[in-house]
Protein backbone atom coordinates (compact mmCIF):
# COMPACT_ATOMS: atom_id res chain seq x y z
CA UNK A 1 0.00 0.00 0.00
CA UNK A 2 1.33 3.44 -0.98
CA UNK A 3 1.92 5.82 1.92
CA UNK A 4 2.55 9.43 0.89
CA UNK A 5 5.56 11.14 2.43
CA UNK A 6 4.88 13.13 5.59
CA UNK A 7 3.84 16.69 4.96
CA UNK A 8 3.60 19.73 7.20
CA UNK A 9 0.11 20.85 6.16
CA UNK A 10 -2.74 18.85 4.67
CA UNK A 11 -5.79 20.51 3.09
CA UNK A 12 -8.73 18.14 2.64
CA UNK A 13 -11.82 18.95 0.61
CA UNK A 14 -14.72 16.71 1.63
CA UNK A 15 -17.99 16.20 -0.19
CA UNK A 16 -19.63 14.71 -3.23
CA UNK A 17 -18.88 16.32 -6.61
CA UNK A 18 -22.17 14.97 -7.96
CA UNK A 19 -24.48 16.64 -5.40
CA UNK A 20 -24.58 20.39 -6.00
CA UNK A 21 -23.25 22.41 -3.09
CA UNK A 22 -21.95 19.27 -1.40
CA UNK A 23 -19.03 19.64 -3.85
CA UNK A 24 -17.75 22.77 -2.07
CA UNK A 25 -14.76 20.98 -0.49
CA UNK A 26 -13.50 19.13 -3.57
CA UNK A 27 -14.05 22.22 -5.77
CA UNK A 28 -12.05 24.33 -3.31
CA UNK A 29 -9.14 21.85 -3.32
CA UNK A 30 -9.10 21.91 -7.13
CA UNK A 31 -9.08 25.71 -7.08
CA UNK A 32 -6.12 25.72 -4.67
CA UNK A 33 -4.29 23.20 -6.87
CA UNK A 34 -4.72 25.50 -9.88
CA UNK A 35 -3.35 28.45 -7.90
CA UNK A 36 -0.39 26.52 -6.55
CA UNK A 37 0.54 25.88 -2.94
CA UNK A 38 3.68 26.68 -0.98
CA UNK A 39 6.14 23.85 -0.23
CA UNK A 40 5.03 21.52 2.54
CA UNK A 41 1.33 21.59 1.61
CA UNK A 42 -0.53 18.56 0.27
CA UNK A 43 -4.04 18.82 -1.16
CA UNK A 44 -6.43 15.90 -1.25
CA UNK A 45 -9.99 15.40 -2.37
CA UNK A 46 -11.36 13.51 0.62
CA UNK A 47 -14.63 12.90 -1.18
CA UNK A 48 -16.94 11.10 1.20
CA UNK A 49 -14.31 8.69 2.54
CA UNK A 50 -13.72 9.70 6.16
CA UNK A 51 -11.47 6.71 6.88
CA UNK A 52 -9.04 7.85 4.17
CA UNK A 53 -8.97 11.32 5.74
CA UNK A 54 -7.90 9.82 9.08
CA UNK A 55 -4.96 7.97 7.52
CA UNK A 56 -3.91 10.96 5.38
CA UNK A 57 -3.41 13.06 8.54
CA UNK A 58 -0.62 10.84 9.91
CA UNK A 59 2.44 12.95 10.71
CA UNK A 60 0.98 16.28 9.57
CA UNK A 61 1.37 19.16 11.98
CA UNK A 62 -1.59 21.03 10.56
CA UNK A 63 -4.80 19.93 8.83
CA UNK A 64 -7.44 22.08 7.16
CA UNK A 65 -10.78 20.42 6.34
CA UNK A 66 -13.35 22.07 4.05
CA UNK A 67 -16.87 20.75 3.67
CA UNK A 68 -20.41 21.87 2.94
CA UNK A 69 -22.89 22.19 5.78
CA UNK A 70 -26.66 22.16 6.00
CA UNK A 71 -27.56 23.69 9.34
CA UNK A 72 -30.26 26.04 8.09
CA UNK A 73 -28.41 29.36 7.92
CA UNK A 74 -28.05 31.65 4.89
CA UNK A 75 -26.53 29.79 1.91
CA UNK A 76 -22.86 30.66 1.50
CA UNK A 77 -22.39 31.37 5.22
CA UNK A 78 -18.89 30.33 6.25
CA UNK A 79 -17.93 28.92 9.64
CA UNK A 80 -14.29 28.51 10.66
CA UNK A 81 -14.14 26.14 13.60
CA UNK A 82 -11.26 24.53 15.53
CA UNK A 83 -11.27 20.80 14.82
CA UNK A 84 -11.37 20.03 18.54
CA UNK A 85 -14.94 21.37 18.64
CA UNK A 86 -16.12 19.06 15.86
CA UNK A 87 -14.47 15.73 16.64
CA UNK A 88 -17.08 12.97 16.74
CA UNK A 89 -16.01 9.94 18.73
CA UNK A 90 -19.11 7.86 17.93
CA UNK A 91 -18.55 4.94 15.57
CA UNK A 92 -20.37 5.03 12.22
CA UNK A 93 -23.83 3.46 12.14
CA UNK A 94 -23.10 -0.14 11.19
CA UNK A 95 -21.36 0.70 7.93
CA UNK A 96 -17.84 2.07 7.48
CA UNK A 97 -18.93 3.67 4.18
CA UNK A 98 -20.86 6.16 6.33
CA UNK A 99 -17.66 7.20 8.14
CA UNK A 100 -17.62 11.03 8.03
CA UNK A 101 -14.68 13.42 8.45
CA UNK A 102 -15.79 14.40 11.99
CA UNK A 103 -15.72 10.73 12.94
CA UNK A 104 -12.37 10.48 11.12
CA UNK A 105 -10.97 13.12 13.49
CA UNK A 106 -12.02 11.08 16.52
CA UNK A 107 -10.74 7.85 14.96
CA UNK A 108 -7.45 9.51 14.01
CA UNK A 109 -6.91 10.74 17.59
CA UNK A 110 -7.19 7.17 18.76
CA UNK A 111 -5.22 5.63 15.87
CA UNK A 112 -2.42 8.14 15.34
CA UNK A 113 -1.75 9.06 18.97
CA UNK A 114 1.48 11.16 18.92
CA UNK A 115 1.24 11.46 15.11
CA UNK A 116 -2.13 13.27 15.39
CA UNK A 117 -1.94 16.84 14.03
CA UNK A 118 -1.48 19.64 16.57
CA UNK A 119 -3.59 22.11 14.61
CA UNK A 120 -6.87 21.26 12.85
CA UNK A 121 -9.20 23.85 11.37
CA UNK A 122 -12.53 23.07 9.74
CA UNK A 123 -14.19 25.41 7.26
CA UNK A 124 -17.90 24.77 6.70
CA UNK A 125 -19.75 26.45 3.84
CA UNK A 126 -23.53 26.41 4.11
CA UNK A 127 -25.11 24.85 1.06
CA UNK A 128 -28.38 25.66 -0.61
CA UNK A 129 -28.94 22.85 -3.12
CA UNK A 130 -27.71 19.28 -2.80
CA UNK A 131 -29.45 17.95 -5.90
CA UNK A 132 -27.70 15.28 -7.94
CA UNK A 133 -26.03 16.77 -11.01
CA UNK A 134 -26.49 20.40 -9.94
CA UNK A 135 -23.57 22.86 -10.04
CA UNK A 136 -22.52 24.95 -7.06
CA UNK A 137 -25.04 27.70 -6.38
CA UNK A 138 -23.72 31.27 -6.82
CA UNK A 139 -23.60 31.95 -3.06
CA UNK A 140 -21.58 28.79 -2.40
CA UNK A 141 -19.29 29.39 -5.39
CA UNK A 142 -18.49 32.88 -4.06
CA UNK A 143 -17.79 31.48 -0.59
CA UNK A 144 -15.57 28.71 -1.99
CA UNK A 145 -13.49 31.35 -3.78
CA UNK A 146 -13.30 33.51 -0.62
CA UNK A 147 -12.29 30.59 1.62
CA UNK A 148 -9.67 29.48 -0.94
CA UNK A 149 -8.15 32.99 -0.83
CA UNK A 150 -8.17 32.96 2.99
CA UNK A 151 -6.56 29.52 3.19
CA UNK A 152 -3.91 30.46 0.65
CA UNK A 153 -3.13 33.73 2.48
CA UNK A 154 -3.01 31.90 5.81
CA UNK A 155 -0.63 29.25 4.48
CA UNK A 156 1.59 31.80 2.76
CA UNK A 157 1.64 34.10 5.80
CA UNK A 158 2.24 31.40 8.39
CA UNK A 159 4.73 29.48 6.28
CA UNK A 160 3.29 26.10 5.43
CA UNK A 161 6.51 24.31 6.18
CA UNK A 162 7.35 25.86 9.57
Amino acid sequence: MYTPPPTETLVVGCGNLLRGDDAAGPVLVRLLAEQGMPPGVRLIDGGTAGMDVAFAMRGCRRVVVVDASAVGVEPGTVHRVPGTELTDLRPPDGNLHRFRWDQALGFAQWLLKEDYPEDITVWLIEGESFEIGAPLTPAVQASVERVAREIQADLAGAGAGE
